[in-house]
């Protein structure tokens, strides 16, 4: 396991991203809230039309930290036991196996979460929240480092279940992905098929620069980055300007006001720093406040978004100058 600097982990850190690039082409912003999301040990959830790449950027993320992915595709139908695992009977030996679920990996993708129904998504609850999975009442610890990437498409609402709101808020940050320019686009057309037929995006060419347990380090030295106390004043005065929007039938809560400092300081080991500045918790207001937030009737006829009404409370709330 390696001893990292600020600097060093920066460094460690632009590589990831290099080599995630060499499988998925653009979206830097995604790769970015991705290894925010990791370095804080939280949690994405990911708004996109199907065929943007959102389980190729995992699995390449996987392979760049030298972890394991598993994706498990959410329908109706789909059980608790599917996730979390289950024990069985083991009728040759007369005793009971523990079968572990797919959520036992590095980088679990949920891929069109609010297909199943409430009781599979809470499935995901004690995962996300204690990183831990209870099987027949013994606890099982996941593996370090564990991240949830939920992903959701904004058109088709027939027959899904949309996430509760306690549910929502153990998303560390939402991303909302939109089609590529046209020139990442091509690019990506052209390196797919210049290798085969493109049936299959291959991650082979990324390699891994840590390991799990060098990423485990990279999480320690960001609970290390310096946060003055005008930042986390402003913050939480950012967080609790939500409450009192007549736009917003509820804001954001206190975990709000934690998710912002958590991600400004995994943002400011991303730029090389040990201390956080305004510009960092301004940077990831939107993907980290607005999923938490609920439209009026008022707001919604107004034809407004969360995303927006975060943008006017950063408009309206003036940031510190240190």
């Amino acid at each position: 396991m390696n001893e990292f600097t600020v600097t060093s982990a920066a460094e460690a850190l632009r590589r990831v991203q290099d080599e995630i690039a060499k499988a998925f082409i653009g979206q830097e912003e995604l790769i970015r809230h991705l290894l925010i999301t990791l370095l804080a040990g939280g949690h994405i959830l990911v708004e996109g039309v199907p065929g943007l790449g959102k389980t190729l950027l995992v699995r390449a993320a996987a392979q760049a930290i030298g972890g394991e992915s598993r994706r498990v595709q959410f329908t109706p139908d789909l059980m608790p036991s599917d996730i979390t695992g289950s024990v069985i009977l083991d009728t040759a030996g007369g005793n009971f196996i523990t079968k572990k679920g797919p959520v036992f990996t590095h980088l679990f993708i949920a891929d069109e979460i609010n297909r199943a129904p409430a009781k599979t998504q809470a499935a995901l609850f004690e995962a996300m929240q204690e990183f831990q999975v209870s099987l027949d009442g013994i606890s099982h610890k996941l593996p370090e480092p564990f991240v949830v990437l939920a992903t959701e498409n904004p058109f088709e609402h027939e027959g899904t279940y949309p996430l509760p709101d306690a549910q929502k808020d153990r998303f560390l940050m939402k991303a909302l992905v939109s089609y590529p320019p046209e020139d990442e686009e091509k690019s990506m057309v052209e390196r797919v098929l210049i290798r085969g037929s493109g049936a299959e995006l291959s991650v082979a060419d990324v390699g891994a620069v840590l390991t799990p347990a060098d990423f485990c380090s990279l999480q320690k030295l960001v609970v290390d980055i310096r946060c003055d106390r005008a930042v986390i004043d402003y913050a939480v005065r950012l967080c609790r300007a939500t409450r009192s929007m007549p736009a917003l039938e509820s804001g954001a809560g206190p975990r709000g006001s934690l998710s912002l400092i958590r991600c400004a300081r995994a943002r400011a080991l991303l730029e090389d720093r040990d201390f956080i500045i305004p510009d960092d918790v301004k940077a990831l207001a939107v993907p980290v406040l607005a999923h938490r937030l609920t439209l009026s009737a008022e707001g919604e006829l107004e034809g407004l978004t969360e995303s927006a009404i975060v943008e006017r409370i950063l408009a309206s709330i003036e940031a510190p100058r240190t």
